[in-house]
């Protein structure tokens, strides 16, 4: 195992009492999913394999756990995090790797911050062996207040607007940490008061924070895509058991033989499942209901397709159809065709079609061993 030179350390400790959520801010949803695992999601999508430290609220950690397993198993940390953002950050810098040379502080609520400025800052700190603070020049005019009078304009050609990852040398900010006396308002503070050099590179406007529900529906705004229709494709096998029942479409099969499965094996449900999450963006049936879940020992499709749409809708999508194909000896869906695709149209809220072949005798559908499913989903962004 290569043992990395870089890090990122993620704060997601925050309350986001700003935001008004149920939740701390970086647990709340954004299209269904917590701006947690979009910020992973885009750390992860940089350039430099990194050691990823999650700084979490103690009463959340087995979330944060529970996202860096569906996105990324056993390769992010996660810690519990202070009662201040720098305490945070020291908590995380804590758990850093001893071959750790480079690292970058995150804001999980900078969620959508592109792995594009990730790269840009850890090539800058390797570059310089300083500080670097990705920053967007400040566009309105910016005036020096007493109390509710304006007493003057500032000169805004000499200030930015400062984004994270913050980047660092790890030794070096490991020693302003250790010297830090005062709390300061960021990492880039910190390392200037205990006499680091600290350079800028250009931001991303999509490098927001999400703080208010404004910026919330901003980053929703940002995520639509131009057309608002995506397809995705689902593809899932199972071998026959005889030993088992066959349920199949969200329907029970009498006098068939059933399908091996940690639930009860519906091949068709769970690939209309993993086309409906590839459609949205969502992943797949294996990262998002996965064996280890105990709730899903032995579930029938139905609770599949129910979860599923739960994600779907939540995400902020309609489904527009599902097309099913079936490619299996037995059972032969002639005679319950109709049934299948009206019951399976009920479970979705949209038309499911649903067509059955063999493969000639080829492979081993071809030789009855089990069935194969391939389904294909039409989604429509919410307007």
């Amino acid at each position: 195992m290569i043992e990395p030179t870089v890090a990122v350390v993620i704060v997601a400790a925050g309350s986001g009492t700003r935001l008004g959520a149920d939740t701390p801010k970086a647990f709340a949803t954004l299209r269904g999913i917590p701006i947690l695992e979009h910020a992973l999601d885009g750390v992860l999508r940089s350039s430099a394999p990194a050691q990823l430290v999650v700084v979490a609220p103690a009463a959340y950690l087995a979330q944060a756990r529970a996202i860096g397993e569906r996105l990324a198993p056993r390769a992010v940390d996660v810690v519990a995090g202070g009662d201040t953002r720098q305490r945070s950050v020291a908590a995380g810098l804590a758990a850093l790797h001893p071959s750790v040379r480079t690292v970058l502080v995150h804001d999980a609520a900078r969620a959508l911050t592109p792995p594009e400025q990730i790269d840009r800052v850890v090539r800058a700190v390797e570059a310089t062996g300083a500080g670097v603070i990705p920053a967007l020049p400040v566009t309105d005019t910016i005036k020096r207040v007493d109390a509710q009078a304006a007493v003057g304009t500032v000169d805004r050609s000499e200030l930015v607007a400062v984004q994270t990852p913050q980047g660092f040398p790890r030794a070096d900010l490991d020693a302003a940490y250790a010297a830090a006396a005062d709390e300061h308002t960021d990492d880039a503070a910190l390392f200037s008061a205990w006499g680091g050099a600290v350079s800028v590179v250009p931001g991303e406007a999509r490098a927001f924070k999400i703080t208010t529900p404004w910026d919330l529906r901003r980053a929703e705004r940002e995520l639509g895509d131009a057309a608002g229709i995506r397809t995705g494709v689902g593809i899932d096998v199972h071998a026959y058991d005889s030993g088992q029942p066959l349920w199949l479409g969200g329907l029970y099969w009498p006098d068939e033989v059933g399908l091996a499965g940690h639930s009860d094996g519906d091949a068709l449900c769970h690939a209309v499942c993993d086309a409906l999450l590839s459609a949205a963006g969502l992943g797949d049936i294996g990262g998002r209901f996965g064996t280890a879940d105990p709730r899903f020992a032995g579930a029938h499709g139905d609770v599949f397709i129910r979860e599923t749409l739960a994600l779907v809708h939540g995400a902020g999508y309609t489904v527009g159809n599902v097309a099913v194909q079936l490619v299996a000896k037995h059972p032969r869906l002639g005679a319950r065709r109709v049934e299948l695709e009206s019951h399976l149209s009920r479970l979705v809220g949209a038309p499911v079609s649903v067509a059955a072949t063999t493969s000639d005798g080829l492979g081993f559908t071809g030789r009855a061993e089990g069935v194969a499913v391939i389904a294909t989903a039409l989604v429509s962004r919410d307007r």
